[in-house]
């Protein structure tokens, strides 16, 4: 309905995931991961907070999602840091 008005499409974490999840933008993701993103990743969507919780256009957050290369399971700590 929003897009149809071209307003934002503001959803919360939970939905974001569930969202992103059923539109098969993502195999999976938890809101957790999502949260996680948010706080780790200067290019995420502009977040709003609503109360205790925090929205996102999910207009914006789709194409973030789509163009963002999953590292499932990628060990960081392992990486050869003597290139640095």
């Amino acid at each position: 309905m929003a897009e149809a008005e071209g307003g934002p499409d503001m959803v919360s974490f939970r939905e974001l995931a569930r969202r992103l999840v059923e539109d098969g933008v993502v195999a999976a993701i938890s809101h957790q991961r999502v949260s996680q993103l948010h706080r780790e990743d200067p290019d995420f969507p502009a977040v709003v907070p609503v109360g205790r919780s925090k929205a996102v256009d999910y207009r914006l957050a789709r194409p973030y999602f789509a163009a963002r290369k999953s590292r499932q399971g990628e060990r960081t700590d392992l990486k050869d840091r003597s290139a640095e």
